[in-house]
């Protein structure tokens, strides 16, 4: 029996879901009731993969009402447009945007992410809380508003307190935290961000770490010519997180201390060493959690 890729473009007023192969097309609702109906018409047939693309909210409800029943795959929607160019597809609409997903799916056998359980899905919702009451309270604060800063700091401290307990009830959960605060840089928010927006942590190797977190660089040759390295993609959030914790193990990180010593004595400009402390940090969490053991200094030689 034929395994479908499907692609479900998701938009604010619907989900538009296209079956590759039959060529079957339908639109769902965003309600309890159009997720169960979603889930019969996939079920008629065998799915390898369900494309999609994040679209905040919308994409949220979508992934908790299917998350664990089917093999779904969240892609970058710079991927899929580029996808869609290479085609040479010209209609955008939203049928034929979950033509082209179902398309990238089976064209680049794309493999279905780790399924996020129901802690995790509150976690990022809260985490997305948290950042939009930070930027507030940086805005506020240079207004001079004292007084609403000071309520929305104790909102934060709130967030912060729920995230903990929450974190807490979670075992595996717990134990990644634990191991990413034994790292010098990584404190307590970072340690709440990083496994929401990389609930993955620890089952990669280094090369798909730095590439999620949008922290590998890409090189640009052609002939002899040579450019600049560049970094591109991945989790915004995620690299966002990663930012003070590179500028705190700056200072305090004795192994990163020396690396980025070594970057800046080198002629590396600053902004691309602390994107190199970024990326050393992510690749370290990664390889900590996998092997389930706190961070230690590296041994010198005497």
């Amino acid at each position: 029996m034929t395994n479908h890729a499907i692609g479900i473009d998701i938009s604010k007023s619907r989900p538009d879901a296209f079956r590759l192969g039959e060529g079957a097309a339908k639109p769902f609702g965003h309600t309890s009731r159009g997720f169960r109906a979603l889930i019969r018409w996939l079920g008629k047939a065998r799915v390898a993969c369900i494309v999609f693309e994040p679209t905040g909210p919308h994409h949220r409800a979508f992934e908790a009402a299917l998350s664990g029943k089917f093999p779904l795959v969240k892609v970058n929607p710079l991927q899929a447009r580029r996808f869609a160019e290479a085609c040479g597809a010209q209609a955008k609409t939203d049928a034929a945007d979950a033509r082209i997903l179902a398309r990238m799916g089976a064209a680049l056998a794309l493999e279905p992410d780790v399924p996020v359980s129901p802690d995790l899905q509150v976690l990022e919702k809260l985490q997305v809380a948290r950042r939009a009451l930070a930027t507030g309270r940086t805005r506020l604060r240079n207004r001079g508003h004292v007084q609403i800063h000071a309520l929305v700091k104790r909102q934060i401290a709130e967030l912060d307190a729920g995230l903990a307990r929450l974190a807490a009830e979670d075992g595996a959960m717990a134990r990644a935290r634990e191991i990413l605060c034994s790292i010098p840089g990584i404190g307590p928010v970072a340690t709440a961000l990083i496994p929401a927006f990389l609930p993955e942590i620890g089952r990669f190797d280094s090369k798909q770490a730095a590439s999620l977190a949008g922290l590998a660089p890409f090189s640009r040759e052609s002939g002899q010519w040579t450019g600049r390295s560049f970094i591109s993609g991945g989790r915004k959030p995620l690299r966002d997180a990663l930012c003070r914790p590179a500028l705190l193990a700056m200072r305090f990180n004795p192994d990163l201390k020396v690396k980025h010593a070594q970057l800046r004595e080198a002629g590396t400009p600053a902004k691309v060493a602390i994107v190199a402390l970024m990326r050393k940090l992510m690749l370290t969490a990664n390889a900590l959690v996998k092997a389930d053991r706190l961070w230690t200094p590296k041994a010198t030689c005497a």
